[in-house]
């Protein structure tokens, strides 16, 4: 049996994504951007999708800006709000801890350039609170990021009280909400957003195309110029299959949220059940409460994370020890180590995600091979 349980990394196409997307890869293929009818035809649908994903986040189509990835999309953020609006009284960003690691380095680039860069404390449930943002905002920030929902531990963090703080001091907010869909119902205006990133591979849509919502009357500084597309926010040819497939994809996600939802949470609970029962001392990282029903992080005491999962992948199983970004980084988690584990157990860490095409039986063979897995290797674990 074959098991993918590392979701948060990626999602399968949904077929039914690849059905619309398959024209526009074949007899659709037209430049958005060409004068000609088949160019302009190309430039409606393109603007029909824009507004469809305008709708399901609450936001303005005009501020829907296509990008090839949500990591373009963070760097286009952070760096273009840091650069287009610093001055002498405003030089400060400021970032959770925890943080995808593609914001957390177009910060430290910006730390380069001589921003002063703050990162807000998470605590032992891998939330960021209002008061440790308190604590650190002043009238020199320009800018706070904070994701919606961590993509390591699964966390979700309260944005609309954190948006009211930096507003509340003149800052605008922008929120990595590529692990939120469609957990969150997202709605910018609502949640208070100046900027949001979304990436389509997330919520069963194709990779290679990811979006940045930004409020249009805030100056940002572009990050790819040369064509002029996107009004000069984003350069280079539309990706038409992507960005329909995108546009396709998220609202398939919100349509089928009840569903989805009541499916990952039944998956979730009984994959933890099940797991508590077969194997001893394992332990869940992060809020029991405040996070997504499709993640588990979980802590396997006395053995090593990539070796669980090199077994398993021998037995079919497919997880993940954090990131997918950091899979050639073998170096502890950054994430679990602001949320103080134990450094004895940074390692000792695995990622179980669920998703729309995951089965009862999956879970079973699942938790059937972790139990001779773990067995296994604590047999010959020196602390064990």
């Amino acid at each position: 049996m074959q098991v993918y349980l590392d979701n948060a990394a990626t999602t399968r196409l949904d077929p039914r994504v690849l059905a619309k997307m398959r024209p526009y890869l074949t007899t659709k293929y037209a430049n958005a951007s060409s004068i000609h009818r088949p160019g302009q035809q190309a430039f409606l649908d393109l603007t029909r999708a824009r507004q469809t994903v305008a709708k399901l986040i609450g936001g303005e189509a005009e501020g829907i800006i296509f990008t090839a990835s949500a990591t373009e999309a963070n760097n286009f953020i952070i760096k273009g709000v840091a650069r287009a609006n610093r001055s002498p009284k405003k030089n400060k960003i400021i970032i959770s801890s925890i943080e995808h690691p593609c914001v957390r380095e177009s910060a430290l680039e910006l730390e380069k350039e001589g921003f002063k860069i703050e990162f807000i404390p998470a605590n032992s449930d891998g939330l960021i609170t209002p008061a440790a943002l308190q604590k650190l905002i002043d009238d020199t920030t320009i800018l706070v990021s904070v994701m919606a929902v961590n993509n390591e531990i699964g966390t979700v963090a309260d944005i609309v009280a954190l948006a009211k703080i930096a507003h509340s001091r003149g800052a605008y907010f922008h929120s990595d909400a590529v692990q939120a869909v469609p957990y969150l119902k997202l709605d910018v205006k609502k949640m208070g957003l100046d900027f949001l990133t979304l990436s389509a591979h997330k919520f069963y849509g194709p990779k290679g195309v990811g979006l940045a919502y930004i409020n249009r009357q805030i100056k940002i500084r572009p990050l790819i110029v040369g064509g002029g597309q996107e009004d000069g926010y984003r350069s280079g040819t539309y990706n038409i299959p992507g960005i329909i497939g995108l546009a396709v994809a998220l609202e398939l996600a919100y349509r089928e949220r009840s569903a989805y939802l009541k499916k990952v949470t039944a998956l979730r609970d009984h994959f933890w059940k099940s797991l508590k029962k077969a194997i001893p001392e394992v332990k869940l990282n992060g809020s029991r409460t405040k996070r997504v029903p499709a993640n588990l992080n979980i802590m396997f005491g006395y053995i090593e994370g990539e070796a669980i999962l090199i077994d398993l992948s021998f037995k079919g199983i497919h997880v993940s020890t954090g990131s997918a970004c950091s899979a050639t980084n073998l170096k502890a988690s950054y994430v679990l180590r602001a949320i103080g584990l134990d450094k004895n157990f940074l390692n000792s860490n695995i990622r179980f995600s669920f998703g729309r095409f995951n089965t009862p039986a999956e879970i079973d063979y699942t938790i059937k091979c972790l139990k001779e897995t773990v067995k296994r290797l604590r047999s010959f674990s020196p602390v064990a």
